[in-house]
């Protein structure tokens, strides 16, 4: 294993890509799921999760990007050639679709005017004829999302287990030393 391999990012950039991970997954599978459920449970507590969640999620992302622009340690690629080319690739189009997911679920929760658990409402804005194509836009790009994201946990599983170049480790948190975890 070489030492670029083994350094890992920050904690910020760490506990970052975990919340919006977490949040990502979290936010697909109440989409898939919410539906299922009967209706007044579904409108009254769920949908606004969801929604509240999501604009959460916009704020999570935001500090994301800027920590990754003033404070966040970059390091070195740890792939040449077509493995560097197809992780590039990879982590622009998360971040394109994480943010056509977004915005498209904002524009989404304003044209609908969600009731958020009663105790207020987003203002309805724009035309209710929009509400289906961009539900159908959101769910696109939110599975769209969750399938690259899968491929991506998929890599990082396969450089960890077949390739053993400490890929993975670069975004795991670090261990909790026996002196720390006495404290």
């Amino acid at each position: 294993m070489t030492e670029k391999a083994l350094t890992r990012y920050d904690s910020t950039t760490i506990a970052l890509h975990w919340a919006t991970a977490i949040s990502v997954l979290a936010l697909w599978t109440i989409g898939q799921t919410a539906d299922m459920l009967p209706h007044n449970i579904a409108d009254g507590v769920v949908w606004p999760i969801h929604v509240v969640w999501g604009f959460a999620l916009v704020a999570l992302v935001a500090w994301r990007v800027i920590w990754r622009n003033m404070g966040g340690a970059e390091l070195p690629a740890a792939d040449t050639g077509m493995l560097q080319l197809a992780a590039k690739t990879t982590h622009y189009l998360l971040y394109a679709l994480l943010a056509a997911a977004l915005v498209l679920g904002v524009a989404n929760a304003f044209v609908r005017g969600y009731s958020l658990f009663g105790l207020f409402s987003l203002p309805q804005i724009g035309d209710r004829a929009w509400r289906r194509p961009i539900t159908e836009w959101h769910e696109l790009a939110a599975n769209a999302l969750l399938v690259l994201a899968l491929l991506h946990a998929a890599a990082a599983l396969a450089h960890h287990y077949l390739l053993r170049d400490g890929v993975l480790r670069r975004m795991l948190p670090a261990p909790v030393s026996r002196e720390a975890a006495k404290l």
